[in-house]
């Protein structure tokens, strides 16, 4: 209890720094929200201003949006009549997570099984077959991939809608796109993490007992080898969330990151430091449920004690 208040209050911390560097950051940017092509009349803008409180000094503009956002309340669109930031969020999150999450279970599973075969079949086909892919992997961005899926799959074998959200069907390739790029790094962190672990005394133990490969590695291989490969994902997931703003672009999903690109040109700043905040807070809790995750597969992590671990 004492770590995780510790990293609550830390994290609260930081996330202040975010809102606030961001806050700021976004204020000294050319332009505002209310700049447009067609010159706007000097009474329409005053009134605008008035109405979002973009006409108080900075200061007093911080202190009254920190309030709202203390409060749960992350403001209204500026661009975006009857629209708040709340209702972005509730109505493109699910569709943004929805990719995300079925990303980062394929990327576990293939990024694993890669992995462990890599290590036990080491230096045999199922090592290079995997470092080929974790290569290809690390070294293709997943915006080129997803043209490739979509010119391949969509358009000329015809399995799969090339965009827009239309039901399970159209997730496939979103999925695939975003778990490339995770499977490969789990894959070596995998590999690497199992060939340490096969080296152990006790390992070495069970296998001249005879028991089973198979058995040893389920039963004793994969608890202990699993560490580096959860560190990796609580940030990949975020990672995957806030990095699907560009696939989402590519396959015309309404999610998260097609609000975000619209408020950074919009100039939208309720959006912007409304999603700023929401991603920031997802970040921090994924980290903290990864770190107790760990505590509970490896017993002898003693957080009150890892002073100079940063825990």
């Amino acid at each position: 209890m004492r770590y995780v208040l510790r990293k609550i209050i830390s994290s609260s911390i930081t996330l202040f720094v975010i809102v606030s560097l961001t806050f700021v950051l976004m204020h000294l940017i050319p332009g505002g929200p209310f700049d447009s092509e067609r010159k706007l009349p000097d009474s329409i803008v005053k009134n605008l201003n008035a109405r979002y409180n973009l006409d108080k000094p900075l200061r007093e503009q911080y202190i009254i949006y920190i309030k709202n956002v203390l409060t749960g309340d992350l403001g209204p669109s500026i661009k975006y009549e009857n629209k708040t930031v709340n209702s972005i969020i509730k109505e493109g999150f699910p569709v943004t997570a929805a990719i995300g999450v079925a990303a980062i279970f394929l990327a576990v599973f293939v990024g694993s099984l890669l992995g462990v075969a890599a290590a036990i079949y080491r230096q045999r086909w199922p090592d290079y077959a995997a470092s080929i892919i974790s290569t290809l992997g690390i070294s293709v961005p997943g915006f080129i991939l997803a043209g490739f899926l979509v010119y391949l799959f969509a358009f000329r074998l015809g399995w799969f809608p090339p965009a827009l959200w239309d039901g399970p069907k159209s997730m496939a390739l979103p999925v695939l796109s975003l778990a490339w790029f995770p499977t490969a790094i789990i894959a070596r962190l995998m590999k690497s993490s199992v060939l340490e672990v096969l080296n152990q005394e006790y390992i070495k133990t069970a296998r001249a007992k005879g028991l089973p490969m198979s058995y040893i590695v389920i039963q004793h291989v994969l608890r202990n080898a699993a560490a580096p490969m959860i560190s990796y994902v609580g940030p990949a997931l975020a990672t995957i969330l806030t990095g699907s703003f560009v696939i989402e672009n590519i396959f015309a999903l309404p999610g998260l990151g097609k609000w975000f690109v619209l408020s950074i040109s919009n100039r939208d700043y309720t959006v912007i430091l409304g999603l700023t905040i929401f991603y920031s807070t997802l970040l921090i809790v994924l980290n903290i449920l990864v770190d107790l995750v760990l505590a509970v597969l490896d017993p002898r992590i003693r957080y009150t004690k890892a002073k100079g671990a940063g825990l």
